[in-house]
């Protein structure tokens, strides 16, 4: 048991020392700018990935907070269960994300889609929607990459096609990124 312990920290450990420092701080970047510019900030992802969209939503809505400045304006779009089931009846669940992105979604707000497989529909739809509004698109895939990978404005593709370590990672980035953007809060005076 010691061994496969220590070969999935290894294996971890390797894909964290493979990622790409300017990629992430491309992404510190644009969703801080989100923030300067009053922009809205949009999570969404499916299984696993969900729950790493909802973390992080949290993570920046409430993490970030600093008393005498504004507050980020984040949703993650797998929160409301109600809306997300009404969408999958009516119009199909390749769309929960692009409908609700249709009443919320403006020119140059950010999307995060996350995604082991980069390939589901309902987030690929969701992106394309997003670009057609204007909106900044960034993705966390996994795998090879997918369709999410050609289609995202930035793309963080961790290579594995294991979902455990491709989730490790995501949610490294989540807190890799929403640590760094309380930080330039904190040192920005606006």
């Amino acid at each position: 048991m010691q061994a496969f312990i220590t070969e999935y920290i290894d294996i971890v450990k390797s894909l964290m020392d493979k990622l790409d420092k300017r990629l992430i701080e491309k992404a510190i970047d644009l969703i801080f700018e989100a923030y300067k510019s009053d922009k809205q900030l949009f999570i969404m992802g499916n299984g696993g990935s969900a729950s790493t969209a909802m973390h992080f939503a949290c993570d920046i809505g409430k993490g970030t907070i600093i008393e005498v400045k504004k507050r980020f304006r984040v949703i993650s779009l797998n929160d409301n269960i109600a809306l997300i089931t009404a969408i999958s009846n009516d119009y199909g669940y390749e769309h929960v994300f692009s409908e609700q992105l249709k009443n919320l979604v403006n020119e140059k707000d950010i999307i995060v889609a996350i995604s082991a497989s980069g390939n589901s529909p309902n987030l690929l739809n969701a992106v394309d929607y997003a670009k057609q509004k204007g909106a900044f698109t960034i993705s966390f895939v996994g795998f090879d990459g997918g369709n999410l990978k050609q289609k995202s404005d930035l793309c963080i593709h961790i290579e594995n096609y294991n979902y455990g370590k491709i989730e490790d990672i995501h949610l490294f980035l989540c807190h890799i990124i929403s640590h760094a953007i309380k930080g330039k809060i904190e040192d920005n005076v606006f």
